[in-house]
């Protein structure tokens, strides 16, 4: 590429290969600027270094690598998250999760969470980062994840989280917390849209869930009442096309006051239920 080349041309180039919002997104990070900087100097050339860092990045983006795997990082909630291949990529749809959840935990009392499969930690760190006096306790299968995780504590200065090991409520017993929240897998084996896009380079275990996608929700939802104190919530993620029958699933276990809540773009996107001893 000629020397004289300015920023302005390389992202115009780029964006016939991939999103331009994710050319800028790679630019930005290899020459470690803002996006006010870019465009206050977007005329200027770009170095030889700068360009070849970028070349690089755009390719393995243009072969499908996410944006969040190539920058290291995403944003999340008010955090600002490490991202690898160990963990599933940290979602805005997910956020509606951490609101509902404090939803239920006073912001001046000491409460128990509980997140179930916690990968990068988003949730949890969320949750423990607007409710300081939480006990936040995240488990998961994978120690790639866990690892991720941790560090991304240290990253945010969050403090309140205990980490575990293990699959789902295993790590936990036989303690009791007044919210379970979870975003498991929830997608069917055989879905093609794991094939395309960003998908193909996420963990399949963190995104796959048996033919109908719901075989984690039916464990967590079972196991969910021995974990609960009396009056807490159990709040799961899932699919759009999900609600109605992990509403059922709450519904068949005894939880009360039921429901599923929409994202932003009005999918369902997160049901919940209320655990009452005693039933």
């Amino acid at each position: 590429m000629p020397e004289s080349e300015t920023l302005r041309q390389v992202l115009e180039d780029a964006a016939a290969r991939i999103d331009r919002i994710d050319a800028e997104y790679l630019l930005l990070h290899v020459l470690e600027r803002s996006r006010t900087w870019l465009f206050m100097h977007s005329d200027e050339a770009i170095d030889d270094r700068a360009h070849s860092a970028f070349d690089a990045l755009l390719a393995r983006r243009a072969a499908g690598e996410p944006v969040a795997y190539l920058l290291g990082h995403r944003g999340f909630w008010t955090l600002d998250l490490e991202t690898t291949p160990a963990t599933l990529i940290p979602r805005a749809d997910t956020e509606l999760l951490v609101e509902l959840a404090l939803a239920h935990l006073p912001i001046d009392a000491p409460v128990t969470v509980a997140d179930l499969g916690t990968g990068s930690g988003a949730i949890a760190l969320a949750i423990a980062k607007e409710r300081p006096r939480a006990r936040v306790i995240a488990t998961d299968a994978s120690p790639a994840a866990l690892e991720v995780a941790r560090r991304n504590a240290v990253r945010n200065g969050i403090a309140n989280v205990e980490w575990r090991h293990g699959d789902w409520f295993a790590p936990l017993a036989p303690e009791r917390f007044d919210v379970i929240a979870s975003n498991p897998p929830y997608i069917a084996a055989g879905d093609p849209h794991l094939a395309v896009g960003d998908l193909r380079f996420e963990p399949m275990s963190a995104l796959a869930s048996g033919t109908d996608g719901l075989d984690d929700i039916r464990r967590i939802i079972a196991g969910a009442p021995a974990h609960l104190v009396d009056g807490g919530w159990l709040l799961l993620e899932h699919g759009f096309d999900q609600g109605e029958d992990v509403r059922a699933l709450l519904h068949a276990a005894g939880f009360a006051d039921v429901e599923t809540r929409q994202d932003v773009e009005q999918r369902d996107r997160v049901s919940r239920g209320r655990w009452t001893d005693g039933r």
